[in-house]
């Protein structure tokens, strides 16, 4: 069964049932069967402008139930979705759409893309136009045959050396991580999850619509997070999903109570690691205990705390029950037990490997088991504590920023000798992205013009939120800078402790 046809099938058992309803939507609340009737003639519409079974289709675009429905159609296509981040400059765009080779790219502007006028067609969820093309399908496709191998989704992930990496997510993939989250997490028809994150992360596209999509359930849609949307809409909600800064944000809010709360059934936290300050603080406001795990782009989510049981903070909670995990050595070792490693993983949840980039995905796997690149703990019980990061990346507010791109940017900068970037605590975003600069102080513009031009190339959440200039980096004897020291000298500039 493909992830089309499982959804498609919840879908059907209960057709009147609200699917989207909130502030996200044009109009009032769509049902499921009508969700799944319009992605039918969006599905033909897909095909008419040429998109086949394995092609790719990226999308770039605000938040909406039209983006909803184009996932879906693309699905019942065959195709393949590839979601983009919509702070993404054009100049970071171009990388995406040269390595992604789509037959469509829905664009907030496509006219600023001339060059790719021949290469695939171009439209825009920005105004209706595109919306009533694809309405205008005279009848629906019918789902097209998917396996569990045939790639269902792209998502681009950030590394920290090279540019982004294509993690391939096949129909298995995905299907089984959803299957396993809606069990574990008990979800219930009458569930109303309250969605404010982006779609197009693993976090809301995939973790949060599908547990929701299989049951089925109602999702309460709305543009983005703000503690006061979000506090009116508790009453009538019973699962809320977000990221650290979601809860930083919702305890300055004095509306936060427990009777504020008392409706809902469940709390999730993740895409970047929860303060157990933020935990314990939570807990004392609203009596309710967030649930924190943990995942990546290349295999959804991998550990759980529990739905019943113990959700200690500072922890992300055991394997899910469809994998396994493993601490190795860099040398591939074995660990000790109570010691730090590496964290492995398998499972059917975990992807095939990145797109067009056959050396990374080689260097990525040991055998079956894939390397998360994430330093982790794993106690008696088979608890697991994330202690830090195998390499540099920086994850702010629970988005990916690799270092390497922001600093070849800041290089080309007028009066920047060289750079480093790094992450260092934040009591909002998690970690708040820095950069250390050695200067020609005779050319250089200033720290606001830098800024600028780092803004004019990169999208919002990688630029730095300070710049720090230094006579010259540390370096070991081989010449490499010591990031570890400059994160050491710097982790208190924004009065947040170090994560453990």
């Amino acid at each position: 069964m493909s992830l089309y046809e499982a959804l498609s099938a919840a879908a059907a058992q209960r057709p009147a049932q609200i699917a989207l309803s909130g502030d996200a939507l044009a109009g009032p609340g769509i049902t499921y069967g009508a969700l799944h009737e319009r992605a039918g003639r969006w599905a033909a519409g897909l095909a008419a402008l040429g998109v086949q079974p394995g092609d790719r289709v990226v999308v770039q675009a605000e938040k909406s139930a039209e983006v909803v429905v184009l996932y879906l159609a693309t699905l019942r296509a065959g195709a393949v979705y590839v979601p983009l981040n919509t702070a993404y400059t054009p100049r970071e765009m171009r990388y995406f759409l040269d390595d992604a080779e789509p037959t469509l790219a829905v664009l907030p502007e496509p006219g600023a893309f001339p060059e790719w006028a021949d290469r695939c067609v171009l439209r825009s969820l920005a105004t209706p136009a595109f919306a009533e093309e694809l309405d205008q399908a005279p009848a629906p496709l019918a789902p097209v045959p998917r396996e569990a191998k045939d790639l269902a989704a792209i998502l681009y992930t950030s590394g920290t050396t090279g540019r982004s990496k294509g993690a391939m997510l096949s129909h298995g993939n995905l299907l089984s991580n959803a299957r396993t989250l809606r069990s574990l997490w008990g979800w219930q028809r009458d569930d109303v999850l309250l969605h404010t994150l982006p779609i197009y992360h693993v976090h809301g596209l995939f973790v949060a619509l599908h547990c929701a999509m299989l049951e089925p359930s109602e999702v309460r849609f709305l543009p983005r997070f703000s503690p006061e949307a979000v506090l009116a809409e508790l009453p009538t909600a019973t699962v809320y999903m977000g990221v650290p800064t979601h809860y930083v944000r919702l305890l300055d809010a004095p509306g936060l109570s427990r009777e504020a709360s008392e409706g809902m059934r469940l709390w999730v936290s993740g895409s970047a690691p929860l303060r157990p300050e933020t935990h314990e603080a939570f807990q004392a406001r609203t009596g309710q205990a967030i649930l924190e795990r943990y995942g990546m782009s290349e295999a959804g989510m991998i550990t759980s705390n529990p739905l019943h049981g113990e959700r200690r903070p500072g922890t992300v909670g055991f394997a899910l029950p469809e994998g396994a995990l493993r601490l190795r050595s860099e040398a591939g070792e074995p660990v000790p037990d109570g010691g730090v490693g590496v964290l492995e993983i398998q499972g059917p949840n975990v992807f095939s490997g990145y797109w067009k980039q056959p050396d990374k995905t080689a260097e990525s796997f040991r055998g079956s088991w894939f390397i998360t690149g994430d330093m982790a703990q794993i106690d008696e019980t088979g608890r697991v504590t994330i202690v830090g990061r195998h390499k540099d990346l920086v994850i702010s507010g629970g988005l990916n920023v690799y270092p390497r791109e922001v600093e070849s940017v800041l290089d080309t900068l007028p009066g920047v000798v060289e750079s480093a970037v790094i992450g260092v605590p934040h009591r909002d975003f998690g970690e708040a992205v820095v950069a250390v600069l050695v200067l020609d102080e005779a050319r250089y513009p200033g720290d606001e013009a830098t800024l600028e031009g780092l803004r004019e190339q990169l999208a919002a959440f990688k630029v730095p939120k300070a710049l720090f200039a230094m006579a010259e980096l540390p370096r070991n004897t081989m010449g490499k800078v010591q990031k570890h020291a400059l994160r050491s000298q710097f982790e208190a500039i924004f009065g947040a402790e170090a994560t453990p």
